[in-house]
């Protein structure tokens, strides 16, 4: 059995998250998801409209998606993929290199993004109307 991790905040759930959580379930058998807490997001200063809660429910309905594990720091990366005995660590291409230290532990391969979609631009957009 070939698994397959990656990682994020997967807030406003958009094409773009499904075709990376597609693309990265073809390439093995279990596909594992780090969803960022509320506390790590923070940290990160990223602010997200659901809940962690809300977020790993939405996750765990998608169909490419088997298991969803809380993402707390930036440095359990290497533990989570010891632990859960991961194949291919998956990650959109606009973090190219970031985790190439994961290498010494499985494979490692980025996704291209999708053109033209992202949960900053609908943010963007949605106050855009709000204020426009």
């Amino acid at each position: 059995m070939k698994k397959i991790l990656t990682y994020g905040t997967f807030d406003l759930i958009h094409i773009g998250h499904i075709n990376l959580l597609r693309r990265a379930k073809e390439l093995g058998d279990l596909l594992i998801v780090g969803l960022s807490t509320d506390q790590f997001n923070e940290q990160k200063k990223k602010e997200s409209y659901h809940s962690y809660e809300n977020r790993k429910i939405i996750l765990e309905s998608i169909k490419y998606v088997d298991k969803v594990i809380p993402e707390r720091d930036w440095e359990q990366k290497i533990q989570d993929v010891i632990e859960n005995d991961i194949d291919i660590f998956v990650m959109g291409d606009d973090w190219k290199g970031h985790f190439d230290f994961l290498k010494d532990y499985c494979e490692v391969i980025y996704l291209p993004r999708t053109i033209g979609i992202s949960t900053s631009k609908i943010k963007t957009d949605l106050h855009a109307v709000t204020n426009g």
